[in-house]
């Protein structure tokens, strides 16, 4: 027996200590090669010792689980042990009797589990075989198709995990979008997300984003340089420029004055003013900006003549032009401008001291396209304002002795301040200017009654009216004012510092113009009772289910007849709800006989209404006060408890205040009847507080309690 003992140790040269001996069969090439690293590993214990480690799906029953498939050239199976055969199917351990004839693919059946071995001992299969269309072939079988390759890669790929990668929402967002969203900001805040990144600065200073150019808000926290960055870095998107105050550009228009003109060639609306530059830089920016409609200079003492000029030669589409406060501006600019822009329609002009010209009057009468015209603080005269609304020479109506012109297209007209206006002046405005809404004509000393009702009867859309300072008006214009067409159209009126004026003619206002916004009458002679009026007539405006809004705004400060009563008046009517909008309370009726025959009592009890509260009601309009300094933080307050909808707490803060404003009325008279006035104060006071009336309860829009009724003083039950 000792010889095929020695032959099969010398087939199979392993040791019983499981070493590996030194002569190794042949590599293989090709498919031999792949088939060969086809194999399985299966976790054992004895692997252990060759510096393995145990795998989890080793059961102790000595039955071995496909653990992974591995494509690795570098491990070579474990040979020679007893565990071997769990294994291998033809790497039987050497027993006597038992013999191995070694064949040519020896060395390929001692790497290659065959599928599907069975023990013989117990008779069972030890391992988990491989799925049909993933099992290796042998040389002699058919090689794969494409179809088991793909199927094969396939199978390989979904077993290995899939990694998920995060998105980078931004980074792939369009830019479009970003753009979009960066609108959203304030431009400071563009400015500051520009420090983020160089993609963001990239993005921040876009030339889409930077269409308008606004620095009213911001001029101040702004340099220089991130200004004119943000100028050229918009460029031809630019169409809205305004820099308004920026002081800080004046030595930057000397020195990028190219470089911003070059870039910036869009420009619709412009805007200058408060600014610091010189006339050079501004006709340069000027005539490289020939589709300017809207162009503000005010205030610019490097406007003079030849700015007009050039405006009048390169900006064809101009229709707002503000010179206002141009001192170095005379009628020869003005009449360049006048003749050249054609579309003009807001000329704005206070204190240039142009207008005593008559040529300058009668081209603004032949061009006729104005619609807004401020010509406040000049040297305006009865005369030029007659050309400017006759022409010279016109002819006359024989029956109206009215002269036949075009009406003029006027609908803002502004010559307050203008100290040479007569009454013959302002009443050639009468029957030529149907389209006139706004009237300013304040601080004109020569004004009297005769020309501004001559006004108000042929302007039926006049929605704004500036009488201040006017001391020859009466009340017979505000009589006037109220019967005119004009009446169901006002919305401001301004009488501040007319003496002669008073609640004989603002009565007669506040009746018949129903959409008044705004009324300032300080200084004059009107009393409680205008205001009275005015509360009567706001409270007509409705009541809903929103918070009130402020309907009428009224200046009453420094006028003698307007006491606290008035005031308290105004408050109370803006915290007024009627009775027939208030919760509805149902009364019960309870008859009670006693058995002894005696007369029947009866007893009332109001209980809340069973159906559902209503939503809460407040007035749709308010009246805004300002009044005298002294009360003026008492009214804000009511104010603006009625604008949160705290009507109750309003009313409260009300009938306090009467309170107070009594008891101080009382306490500080004098006489003999002083003690007796401030001993029935501290009655009326003790029996306030006895009363057991709450805060809480109390009647919208009235001192008086409504929750709970104070007990009659009859002097108890006659049957007790």
């Amino acid at each position: 027996m000792a010889a095929p003992i020695d032959e099969i140790t010398a087939l199979n040269p392993v040791s019983s200590a499981g070493q590996i001996p030194l002569e190794q069969p042949p590599k293989l090439k090709g498919r031999q090669k792949l088939l060969q690293n086809l194999q399985r590993m299966s976790s054992s214990p004895s692997l252990t010792r060759r510096g393995r480690s145990a795998s989890a799906g080793y059961r102790r029953d000595h039955k071995a689980s496909l653990s992974c498939v591995s494509l690795s050239s570098t491990y070579s199976p474990c040979l020679g042990n007893g565990s071997s055969s769990q294994f291998y199917g033809l790497n039987r351990p050497a027993t006597p009797g038992y013999s191995v004839s070694p064949g040519p693919d020896a060395h390929i059946n001692s790497r290659i589990r065959v599928v599907g071995t069975e023990s013989p001992a117990a008779g069972q299969l030890r391992t988990v075989p491989l799925p049909v269309d993933l099992r290796p072939g042998s040389r002699s079988s058919p090689r794969l198709t494409m179809e088991e390759g793909d199927a094969l890669e396939t199978a390989l790929e979904l077993s290995e995990p899939q990694v998920s990668r995060a998105r980078d929402f931004w980074g792939e967002m369009p830019a479009e979008l970003k753009t979009e969203i960066f609108r959203y900001l304030t431009p400071l805040e563009i400015v500051r997300c520009s420090a983020v990144s160089k993609q963001w600065n990239a993005m921040c200073f876009d030339g889409q984003l930077w269409s308008k150019v606004d620095a009213t808000e911001y001029y101040q926290k702004i340099p220089s340089d991130v200004l004119v960055k943000l100028i050229t870095s918009g460029g031809p998107f630019v169409r809205d420029l305004n820099l308004r105050g920026c002081m800080q550009l004046d030595e930057r228009w000397s020195s990028d004055r190219d470089r911003i003109t070059d870039l910036c060639r869009n420009v619709v609306n412009f805007s200058l003013e408060g600014c610091k530059i010189d006339s050079v830089s501004m006709n340069y920016f000027l005539i490289r900006n020939p589709r300017l409609e809207y162009v503000n200079l005010s205030g610019l003492g490097s406007v003079t003549n030849k700015s007009l000029k050039t405006i009048a030669k390169s900006c064809h589409q101009l229709q707002v032009l503000n010179i206002s406060w141009c001192a170095n501006v005379d009628s020869k600019g003005l009449i360049r401008i006048i003749q050249s822009c054609t579309k003009l329609r807001d000329l704005r002009a206070s204190e240039v001291q142009a207008f005593e010209d008559p040529e300058l009057a009668l081209e603004l009468f032949e061009r006729n396209t104005l619609e807004r015209l401020v010509i406040s603080r000049t040297n305006l005269t009865e005369d030029c304002l007659k050309i400017l609304m006759h022409g010279v020479d016109p002819e006359f109506d024989v029956l109206t002795d009215r002269p036949i012109v075009p009406p003029r297209r006027l609908r803002h007209l502004d010559i307050h301040h203008c100290v040479l206006m007569t009454d013959k002046g302002l009443e050639s405005l009468a029957h030529n200017v149907p389209d006139l809404e706004g009237l300013q004509v304040s601080q004109c000393p020569e004004l009297s009654d005769d020309s501004i009702i001559e006004v108000v009867r042929t302007t039926p859309l006049l929605s704004h009216l500036e009488l201040e300072d006017l001391e020859n008006i009466t009340n017979a214009a505000l009589v006037e004012l109220a019967n005119s067409p004009c009446a169901n159209s006002l919305e401001h009126l301004n009488i501040s510092y007319c003496e002669a004026l008073s609640d004989t003619g603002m009565l007669q206002v506040m009746k018949n113009c129903p959409k008044l916004r705004s009324v300032e009458m300080d200084n004059t002679r009107v009393s409680d009772l205008t205001l009275m009026e005015a509360s009567f007539r706001v409270r007509k405006r409705g009541y809903g289910e929103k918070h009130p809004q402020v309907g009428l705004r009224l200046v009453i400060f420094d006028c003698a007849n307007v006491t606290w009563a008035g005031v308290k008046e105004v408050l109370s009517s803006n915290a007024y709800i009627p009775r027939a909008r208030k919760p509805v309370s149902a009364v019960v009726t309870v008859t009670q006989t006693s058995d002894a025959g005696s007369s029947p009592m009866t007893t009332t009890y109001v209980t809340p209404a069973s159906t559902p509260s209503p939503a809460p009601t407040y007035p749709n309009e308010i009246i805004q006060l300002k009044c005298f300094y002294g009360w003026q933080m008492t009214v804000d307050e009511h104010t603006k408890r009625v604008l949160r909808g705290d009507l109750a707490a309003a009313s409260r803060l009300d009938r306090k205040w009467a309170d107070y404003m009594m008891a101080t009325e009382e306490a500080g008279a004098a006489g003999a009847g002083a003690r007796r006035r401030r001993r029935r104060a501290r009655d009326a006071e003790r029996l306030y507080n006895a009363d057991d009336a709450d805060d809480d309860t109390l009647g919208v829009g009235s001192g008086a309690p409504i929750g709970r009724r104070r007990r009659a003083q009859s002097g108890g039950c006659s049957l007790m």
